[in-house]
């Protein structure tokens, strides 16, 4: 177990912020975790816990506990003719999964590929791209109860998932940690490709297969968006929002190129990136935050932003959308601080 005080967080968070935890504790096991859990100075301080740090934004040092899982693995644990159940570590990063899936012609989560972050906070956000999200191929999910420390076993339907959503979001639930996540893959899956320019560049393709599925979208993504390595960022800042399809038509009056998707609950969802475009944010700096220049919906660290700048920003875009279209954005990043 690692466990260091004032510890820095700017590699643990996207956006590269420079900020620090007053301790960080990094556990190798559920043994170790449940010792955390029922440590009596653990439970006075605040604390919380942590995936890559892809989906936070942190606005000033943490005064408590950041929390961080180190349990890694891909175990095949079951397997019937038509496919397979895997069982991983909340730690692995959900691009080596969705890589290791691929090469073992496994399909179900292709589509979500190169998209940051760790298994568990997948499972957590139900990640979605292309048509697909995390929920798709969950079959069930381990979890520790920070209350009553003890653990359980979510099933798909316990998980509560929705757009970008779970029963492990809601702040009304008891707050648990994700230790393992468990994947029900296809043998022989069924392709979704009809979503967004997917099927475009696949076209530059010999054949459609999980592979070429896989990298299509990676020379999607890459061109879209940035590396956080070299500028840093938290991908899509903002959830696309749903509005209803009286909204959506009154919208169309004005705005006849308005792009949609529909939406599962009968609902209309329009990509934010382009409401955000049309307000005149696209390849416009403010300081030293950006909104980045081949995308609108991405946020960017110029150099030496800090978090409060980079809400600031966000909160100008969120009103401008408002006050134009009347919707309102919502942050898919969480803030911290």
């Amino acid at each position: 177990m690692k466990i260091e005080q004032n510890y820095s967080l700017e590699k643990h968070n996207t956006f590269h912020i420079p900020v620090k935890t007053r301790w960080f504790m990094e556990y190798d096991s559920e043994d170790d975790l449940e010792r955390i859990l029922r440590d009596e100075y653990f439970q006075e301080c605040l604390s919380l816990h942590i995936g890559s740090g892809s989906n936070l934004l942190f606005l000033n040092d943490y005064n408590g506990i950041i929390l961080h899982s180190n349990i890694k693995g891909i175990h095949l644990a079951g397997e019937t003719e038509k496919s397979v159940l895997l069982r991983v570590g909340a730690a692995e990063k959900w691009d080596d999964v969705v890589a290791y899936a691929v090469s073992n012609g496994w399909g179900g989560i292709e589509n979500l590929s190169l998209i940051p972050g760790e298994t568990g906070a997948a499972a957590i956000q139900n990640i979605g791209a292309y048509g697909a999200e995390a929920k798709d191929v969950i079959e069930t999910v381990e979890a520790y109860n920070q209350l009553s420390f003890q653990k359980r076993i979510f099933t798909n339907q316990e998980c509560e998932y929705a757009y970008r959503t779970s029963y492990f979001k809601n702040e009304h639930n008891d707050p648990h940690i994700i230790t393992y996540v468990n994947l029900r893959l296809q043998k022989n899956p069924q392709f979704s490709i009809n979503y967004g320019n997917l099927k475009e560049e696949l076209a530059k393709y010999p054949g459609i297969t999980l592979s070429t599925i896989r990298e299509a979208i990676i020379t999607i993504r890459k061109e879209k968006l940035p590396d956080p390595e070299i500028m840093g960022n938290a991908g899509s800042f903002f959830m696309n929002p749903v509005i209803t399809t009286d909204h959506f038509e009154k919208l169309k009056v004005n705005y006849p190129s308005i792009p949609s998707y529909p939406s599962s609950d009968g609902k209309i969802k329009v990509p934010a990136g382009w409401l955000i475009e049309q307000c005149g944010f696209k390849g416009k700096s403010h300081g030293t935050v950006g909104v980045y220049e081949k995308q609108a919906l991405v946020l960017v660290n110029l150099g030496d932003a800090r978090g409060h700048e980079i809400a600031l920003v966000a909160e100008s875009i969120r009103t401008a959308v408002n006050e134009r279209f009347g919707i309102e954005l919502v942050p898919e990043v969480k803030y911290v601080g």
